[in-house]
């Protein structure tokens, strides 16, 4: 009994600790950084803060990004002039 304990929990641990390396590499991928998040704590308007506040970080800088995108869009467009 002892000698299959012996072998058995190696092996569990060895099976946990590579299934838990698959986990840690899916969530840095879907993880936001730390320069993202100082960015928008500085320069978030109202909408994306209540973003934050009622569906958490991920539509918060979503709606902050394309806010940025939107912006510089906007100030490479040249505007049309009214006759």
């Amino acid at each position: 009994m002892t000698v299959w304990f012996v072998i058995a929990v190696p092996l569990v641990i060895m099976f946990f600790a590579l299934i838990m390396e698959r986990v840690e590499s899916r969530l840095k991928n879907a993880a936001v950084r730390e320069d993202e998040v100082e960015e928008f704590l500085e320069q978030a308007q109202p909408n994306e803060v209540r973003a934050l506040y009622g569906h958490g970080i991920g539509r918060a800088l979503e709606l902050f990004r394309l806010r940025r995108v939107g912006g510089r869009a906007a100030k490479l467009r040249p505007r049309r002039v009214r006759s």
